[in-house]
């Protein structure tokens, strides 16, 4: 989603962030409601699975529209919690996707779906959930930056490596892929922003819902393919997709409290690490893998947006606790 904006906690939202808190905020409501739709009427939607990637060209457009070159000078300024935070996202949620599948027996199809869901980059909607969560949003957008750029080489090397076992992976075919639906749109963006600086900021505000509606719509059509897999291992995906979730924010906020790093990156590597791009992962699942690979990816797009706004939520009113339990404290010294 393309909610990324470097943004300092703490600051008024204008407009554009207003608009993304409450697209990701309702983000999970849509999405159910297209799966439901899908669900209720397949044959209506299946269709149109040839949409999908130009679906994701236009999300990952979006997100290289948020972005500015000052962004990536947090990799020279903060160099160690970039460090972790990628790493972290390119060996926990890959090696944990793998652990959930052979736990719980996955099917070869539902296997691959997961442990490309572990292998794709960092969660497009992690930068506004990381700015509610009171954060460090500028480390939450450069670790998304960085591991986007770096997907059309770790991804495929990723899910070949631990994929493979389950089902053949044509990496190279997957690498260009990626160049094609990440790379080139994001760069593109990105490019669309320094010279055109003024038109682009028009737009911003209207980003967020762009990419709902996008995301809503891969979802819609990859549940349509794949509505008798569906009712057939339903509660299974969903199990592996709260352990995959769950397991990549704790080890995220545990890899930064071992090596000491302040309470805002510890809540940002949690998300980053945590929340993937799921919708990508659906794409390439359905693109090389079956249909059913690519429903581990749909229901990641919904519950890891859930568990955002809900770890958000508590993060968010925890500081507030610490901000009035210190001014008690101070206000007791004074006296």
């Amino acid at each position: 989603m393309s909610t990324e904006r470097n943004v300092q906690p703490g600051t008024t939202l204008d407009g554009e962030e207003r608009s993304a808190k409450v697209a990701v905020t309702l983000f999970p409501l849509l999405v159910l409601a297209g799966g439901a739709l899908a669900l209720l009427s397949p044959d209506t939607f299946s269709g149109f699975s040839t949409a999908i990637n130009p679906l994701l060209m236009v999300i990952m457009f979006g997100m290289g529209l948020t972005l500015t070159l000052p962004d990536f000078a947090l990799v020279v300024r903060k160099p160690l919690p970039v460090l972790l935070g990628v790493l972290a996202q390119y060996v926990v949620m890959p090696l944990l996707g793998l652990g959930i599948s052979m736990l719980l027996q996955l099917p070869p199809a539902l296997a691959a779906g997961v442990i490309l869901v572990g292998c794709a980059p960092g969660g497009t909607s992690s930068n506004v959930v990381t700015y509610l969560a009171k954060g460090d949003v500028a480390l939450s957008v450069t670790m998304t930056s960085i591991s986007t750029l770096l997907a059309p080489i770790f991804t495929p090397l990723l899910t070949l490596w631990l994929a493979g076992q389950y089902l053949p992976v044509d990496a190279g075919s997957m690498a260009v892929s990626i160049v094609q639906i990440v790379l080139i749109p994001v760069v593109l963006g990105l490019v669309l922003r320094v010279i055109m600086p003024r038109l682009v900021a028009k737009v911003l505000p209207a980003l967020p819902w762009v990419s709902v509606i996008a995301i809503t719509a891969v979802v819609l059509i990859v549940v349509a393919g794949s509505a008798a897999a569906i009712f057939s291992a339903g509660l299974l995906i969903l199990l592996a997709v709260i352990m995959h979730n769950a397991g990549g924010m704790a080890l995220g906020y545990g890899v930064a409290k071992l090596f000491k790093q302040p309470m805002a990156t510890r809540r940002t590597m949690a998300i980053e690490v945590g929340m993937q791009n799921s919708g990508l992962a659906s794409g390439l699942a359905k693109t090389y893998f079956a249909p059913e690979a690519a429903l581990p990816g749909a229901v990641f797009s919904v519950w890891h947006n859930l568990s955002g706004a809900i770890i958000a939520a508590y993060w968010r009113r925890s500081s507030a606790k610490n901000a009035k339990r210190d001014a008690a404290e101070a206000a007791l010294v004074s006296k």
